[in-house]
């Protein structure tokens, strides 16, 4: 998947092995075995072209960490306490970066805005819903 990710751009298998060739001696028939089970398994999409096949990654790689990161933090039991442990464990670079994020999360923020008045209308009397009396 790094490789693939990398290319930033659909790939064939001879692009992917002549590339991985480069550090070591691997079958063409090994790289298309792996990309075709990536595909199966959903990793990647791809489209014939020609004889061959041209492969992309249904995400990138920052959604898949994110989608990890999501997995992990989703099986604590203290889902506060494992992110003041893995707050811990950055560097200040990577806080830095989650301060950006948090920046950039707070301009856009995906929760709906909330209602203007929990209270009922000074008119009609009546409850807003999913308001109490």
């Amino acid at each position: 998947m790094t490789r693939v990710w990398q290319w930033n751009r659909p790939v064939t298998v001879r692009e992917v092995l002549l590339d991985l060739q480069s550090e070591r001696e691997i079958a063409y028939t090994t790289v298309m075995t792996v990309l075709d089970k990536l595909h199966r398994k959903g990793w990647l999409r791809r489209e014939r072209v020609g004889r061959a096949y041209r492969y992309e990654p249904v995400s990138s790689r920052e959604a898949y960490t994110a989608a990890l990161m999501n997995d992990a933090w989703a099986t604590s039991d203290n889902p506060a306490a494992a992110l003041v442990h893995f707050f811990g464990l950055m560097s200040p670079g990577q806080r830095e970066a989650l301060r950006d994020a948090l920046r950039v999360a707070a301009l856009f923020p995906s929760d709906p805005a909330p209602a203007e008045s929990a209270e009922p209308g000074p008119d009609t009397g009546e409850t807003p819903p999913g308001a109490t009396r």
